[in-house]
């Protein structure tokens, strides 16, 4: 029975990913670090309610086979560039320097289509800078999971989310060929596509949303 981890499990994406690895026979133990409770109760989960910019100082609790990242803010949550970089760059690169200080094999994590170091776009190259810090970890299986837009019952939606779906939606069938990683992806096919690669592996660590549409599938 495998233990695993989940950051983020409040949010869409996660909140899907952690009721999949509860009902997930294959684990025994799920353990949830975040900073407010998910109000949720199942025998197989534990919950450490921690402050994530402080991850590092969770080592002891930080044991598992399969840490799973579906940590995430936008600009409009988070419009202080700092803190934004504190919360999609430094919590996923504490997540797998704790990786390695307990040897930890395999780490997931959700970043972004277009994620480059090297962009012009903020967004984009915290995703990308992200990405090689947590490549220069060197932990035996990292796998980064590339989504476009992601759809799927949020909380909260805001207006530009609306639209936005609307928008996917309506252009969806144009999106084709090396167009059809731009497509919207469900939260739940994500999900499903993190929980594959730890089991089957994956022939490279970079997975663009068309690729997670298919191993989701």
């Amino acid at each position: 029975m495998k233990t695993a981890i989940v950051l983020g499990a409040s949010g869409l994406t996660g909140s899907l990913l952690l009721d999949r690895l509860l009902n997930d026979d294959r684990y025994g133990i799920v353990k949830v670090f975040g900073r407010k409770t998910i109000a949720k109760s199942h025998p197989k989960l534990q919950e450490h309610l921690c402050d994530l910019l402080k991850l590092e100082d969770q080592l002891e609790l930080f044991n598992s086979d399969e840490v799973y990242c579906c940590i995430g803010t936008t600009m409009k949550k988070t419009s202080d560039k700092e803190v934004y970089h504190q919360i999609d760059f430094g919590i996923p690169v504490a997540a797998a320097k704790l990786c390695v200080k307990n040897n930890i094999e395999t780490i997931v994590i959700v970043s972004a289509l277009g994620a480059n170091a090297k962009s012009s776009i903020f967004y984009n190259r915290t995703k990308g800078e992200m990405q090689e810090a947590v490549t220069a970890e060197k932990i035996k299986n990292i796998f980064f999971m590339q989504p476009s837009f992601i759809g799927g019952n949020r909380k909260e939606q805001r207006t530009g989310e609306k639209i936005g779906i609307a928008i996917f939606k309506f252009i969806q069938p144009i999106l084709i060929g090396p167009l059809k990683k731009f497509r919207m992806i469900q939260a739940d096919t994500i999900a499903k596509a993190m929980i594959k690669v730890t089991k089957d592996g994956y022939k490279k660590p970079v997975i663009e949303s068309d690729e997670i549409a298919f191993l989701g599938a």
